[in-house]
């Protein structure tokens, strides 16, 4: 069983589809294997594994981790979610471009995109849950958010009438948090082996 490397956005958002062995019984697949991720050129050490169920129409996001540094590799384990990173990388040549990817419990896809990405998501079936692994455990004080519907950033969110959280409607724009002394804390570098130094 392989996990493949289907797509890869932005320099460093990769979104990667595992194998998958299944029969009348059910089904079974990797969707994490070290040696596996190393030969795409992703060396990752996840610490935390989360879980989040949403209904319909919800957006959470655009959330990212300053201190510690956290990337994350997302997955649709049941319903389907679009699932979207913008760079937020002082210096980087995608900085507030975004990408958008549709997974869902029957594609498999999942998107990883490293520290320095801010991360969301919306709800795209009645309900659905969202699994991620990270590579920094939750601090409270070293996160933050850009607003979802920032127009220097314009993501296209496939929903109307989103369900957003009063935190994620109070989040900062892109710019604000440009002028932040935090945002030093994710300078663009250039990749080795497609991870961002």
């Amino acid at each position: 069983m392989r996990i493949q490397l289907e797509a890869k956005y932005l320099n460093d958002v990769f979104v990667l589809v595992p194998d998958i062995f299944q029969d009348d019984r059910g089904f079974f697949m990797e969707t994490w294997r070290r040696d596996q991720f190393l030969e795409i050129g992703l060396d990752l050490d996840f610490v935390q594994d989360n879980h989040s169920r949403s209904s319909r129409g919800v957006v959470r996001g655009l959330h990212f981790q300053w201190e510690p540094p956290m990337g994350k590799l997302m997955r649709v384990t049941r319903g389907s979610a679009f699932l979207v990173a913008v760079d937020i990388r002082r210096g980087s040549p995608t900085l507030g471009q975004w990408v958008g990817i549709e997974a869902s419990e029957e594609n498999r896809r999942q998107v990883w995109a490293p520290a320095g990405f801010a991360r969301g998501f919306c709800v795209l079936s009645e309900s659905a849950d969202i699994q991620y692994k990270c590579t920094g455990v939750y601090n409270k004080q070293g996160e933050s958010g850009i607003l979802w519907n920032d127009p220097a950033i314009g993501v296209e969110w496939p929903v109307k009438d989103p369900v957003i959280s009063d935190k994620d409607r109070a989040a900062r724009t892109l710019e604000q948090w440009l002028q932040s002394p935090e945002s030093a804390n994710f300078q663009y570098m250039k990749t080795t082996k497609g991870v961002t130094l």
